[in-house]
């Protein structure tokens, strides 16, 4: 008995053995195939790539990869796109720089160009014009005669508008105007402010009316003709017909104004 005894348990003891046998061996199955799967993922097995990928890790990482690569082009590509602008900037203000030297020195070359008597033309037409405006608010002011203050009127609103067109033409030309009236234009201004009534209205009408226009008629005429630059010979023509109307106004304001006083008396 005692020997069926130790048979059984040398028995047992075998399969126990056996046991942890088996159990030791596929261990080391399972750590050899896990240690595999790891080397061939750090290698970058096409399998187990597309494995990964199929979670989305490889993905995620290739997507970074290839945002990190966009970054990188996108921030060239942004730095190209500045110096382009910075570099058509510069030009751009190269450009306008050569634009406006381009332009004073075509201005300086017009007035280099102008004769003397064109540049006397283009500051007697300021001159009369000034004139004529100068009277013409004068007489507004002072006369008490409804024609008078029309006739008046019109000198004011044709002069200023041919005044901006001799000023642009100055400033074309490179011509510097005068600010003020010249001593002739002054002392007509001067008695008129002395006047008043009738004799306001006389004054007025044979001086700025009758006197200037002719003059500034005779200027104009010589201008159009003489002038050897073409746009100072084509505003002095311009200006001819507004002026004749004026001074065949003015004449007839005047005729009209001796009989009335001749047949009064």
């Amino acid at each position: 008995m005692q020997k069926n005894q130790v048979v059984n348990k040398l028995f047992a003891v075998t399969a126990v053995a056996a046991m942890f046998s088996a159990i030791g061996v596929q261990a080391q199955t399972s750590g050899q195939t896990a240690q595999s799967m790891t080397k061939q993922s750090a290698t970058g097995n096409p399998n187990l790539t597309g494995k990964t990928a199929a979670d989305g890790t490889v993905n995620n990482t290739s997507s970074q990869g290839m945002e990190d690569r966009s970054a990188q082009t996108g921030a060239h590509g942004s730095t190209g796109s500045q110096g382009t602008t910075r570099a058509d900037g510069a030009k751009a203000h190269t450009d306008m720089q050569s634009g406006a030297s381009g332009t004073a020195g075509a201005t300086a070359s017009g007035a280099a160009k102008l004769s003397a008597a064109d540049k006397k033309t283009i500051t007697d037409m300021a001159l009369s014009n000034m004139a004529e405006v100068e009277t013409g608010k004068l007489a507004l002011s002072k006369s008490q005669n409804p024609e008078v203050k029309t006739y008046a009127q019109q000198m004011i609103d044709d002069h200023t508008k041919a005044m901006t067109e001799v000023q642009a033409l100055a400033q074309q030309k490179g011509v510097t105007l005068p600010t003020e009236l010249d001593p002739k234009h002054k002392a007509m201004s001067a008695k008129l402010e002395k006047l008043s009534g009738e004799a306001f209205d006389r004054e007025y009408m044979k001086s700025a009316g009758v006197a200037d226009h002719k003059a500034t008629h005779a200027k104009l005429q010589k201008g159009s003709k003489g002038a050897k630059d073409p746009d100072v010979k084509a505003l002095a023509a311009k200006l001819m017909p507004t002026v004749e109307q004026h001074l065949k106004a003015a004449q007839q304001m005047s005729s009209a104004a001796k009989s009335g006083t001749t047949s009064g008396k």
